[in-house]
């Protein structure tokens, strides 16, 4: 099972519609996924604070700001 990432913070805009469309992409793919608030926690609120949302997918950056379901998916097949 893959293990996806979002990297976010309260109040984006951007990183709402990446959870929804993550939250859409499950009856698609098998995967599991978490939410990191950036903002608890300074080296990550340092790190990020200008490109969230941020999407690891199985450790490795995969997309920052927009991310589509049709692009999600092929990302996420092309780690099988």
């Amino acid at each position: 099972m893959h293990d996806v990432v979002v990297y976010s913070r309260k109040g984006c805009h951007l990183c709402e519609v990446v959870k929804e469309t993550l939250i859409q992409a499950q009856s698609a793919a098998s995967f599991q996924w978490r939410e990191v608030d950036i903002d608890a926690d300074p080296e990550l609120r340092r790190k990020y604070t200008d490109e969230v949302p941020v999407v690891f997918i199985d450790g490795r950056k995969s997309f920052k700001y927009h991310m589509g379901m049709d692009d999600f998916l092929r990302v996420l097949a092309s780690r099988e």
